[in-house]
């Protein structure tokens, strides 16, 4: 029970999300980089919460999420962490492990995911990659961290694509791709996410996992969908992609009340003798 004498609702776990794929239930997920989000999030429902690399473009301004370190990440998901873990909290809170943070070798993987998991009490680390870093999935997972897949467009490797184009729409990619995901499945991920791939695909990889897919930009067939929280609600007029859908305009929101605050100060109407000590 919580402080109101409400029941608590119970934490989403891995178990939970497994579950969730074998009854059919869709997983909800978004990403949160602060306090106040996280708690706004939680309590409207969301399943999932991502503290995404994409904090580098949406919180620190860069063109790609390669600049973010570790140390940036833990401060972000430290945040979202106290958001969501007090005595209503139910969101499953993952934590993107950064560019370099994981690809030199198994043992630093280890290392920085321990260390990620100790500073905050996150829930799981998201790992971007196939094949290649299946030994060091199955590292970090046989001591107990929960490791979430990502395949498909990965931007960490955006240098390497040389573009956000769709990934997998050959049919060697995409076969590639399949078996990437039965790959790292066996290596212990307990999900992951498929980034901008034919829904066609999708919808394979989906019905060929025993775990949950997390669709962004891969169609209707994932067993959940991701966006970033900045995406859907309007704050970024810069970017339109199709797999976006837009739940508000807060940017105009947030314009029109800092230009009505402007013109108050200005004008010499805030503070009111009301708002005044």
């Amino acid at each position: 029970m919580n402080s109101s004498g409400q029941q608590k609702a119970a934490h989403v776990t891995t178990r939970r999300l497994l579950d969730m794929k074998q009854n059919g239930e869709k997983i909800s997920m978004l990403t949160a980089y602060d306090y106040n989000m996280a708690r706004i999030l939680d309590r409207a429902g969301v399943d999932v919460l991502l503290v995404g690399d994409s904090a580098s473009n949406v919180f620190s301004g860069h063109s790609t999420t390669l600049p973010i370190t570790i140390e940036e990440m833990i401060y972000h998901a430290k945040a979202v962490v106290r958001g969501v873990h007090d005595e209503s909290g139910r969101a499953m809170v993952v934590i993107d492990m950064p560019f370099m943070s994981y690809q030199l070798s198994g043992e630093e993987a280890l290392r920085n995911a321990g260390k990620i998991m100790k500073e905050h009490e996150c829930d799981a680390v998201k790992l971007e990659g196939g094949r290649v870093i299946a030994d060091t999935i199955k590292r970090i997972t046989d001591v107990g961290i929960p490791v979430m897949g990502h395949l498909g467009l990965m931007p960490q490797s955006i240098y390497k694509y040389g573009s956000y184009r769709v990934r997998a729409q050959e049919e060697r990619e995409a076969e590639q791709l399949l078996e990437d995901a039965r790959i790292i499945e066996q290596a212990g991920a307990f999900a992951v996410v498929l980034e901008k791939i034919p829904s066609a695909l999708a919808s394979n990889v989906t019905s060929s996992l025993t775990i949950p897919t997390i669709g962004i930009g891969a169609g209707v067939a994932c067993d959940g969908q991701v966006l970033v929280v900045n995406d859907i609600l309007g704050l970024n007029r810069e970017f339109h992609p199709r797999f976006v859908r837009q739940y508000a305009d807060l940017h105009s929101v947030i314009s029109k009340a800092a230009r009505q605050y402007v013109e108050d100060v200005r004008a010499g109407s805030f503070p009111s003798a009301d708002e005044s000590y």
